[in-house]
């Protein structure tokens, strides 16, 4: 199960970095302000379920006991 949800936060945080990087993409070229806000509460999201996937590993693991 922890390995899981290992992979699984490596992925999410994958996707944080994804749509982070797309959002200053769009920023510089000028882009879609409604773009940006929604690229910016996706981050949001994403970056709340990888705060609470890491904090299910270390509550799963034992925290590095």
């Amino acid at each position: 199960m922890a390995n899981f949800l290992f992979y699984l936060t490596l992925v999410v945080m994958a996707a944080v970095v994804f749509v982070l990087i797309r959002g200053l993409f769009n920023m510089m070229r000028g882009g879609s302000g409604n773009l940006s806000n929604k690229l910016m509460q996706m981050r949001v999201l994403l970056q709340f379920i990888a705060v609470v996937l890491i904090v299910a590993i270390l509550w799963i693991t034992g925290g590095g006991r």
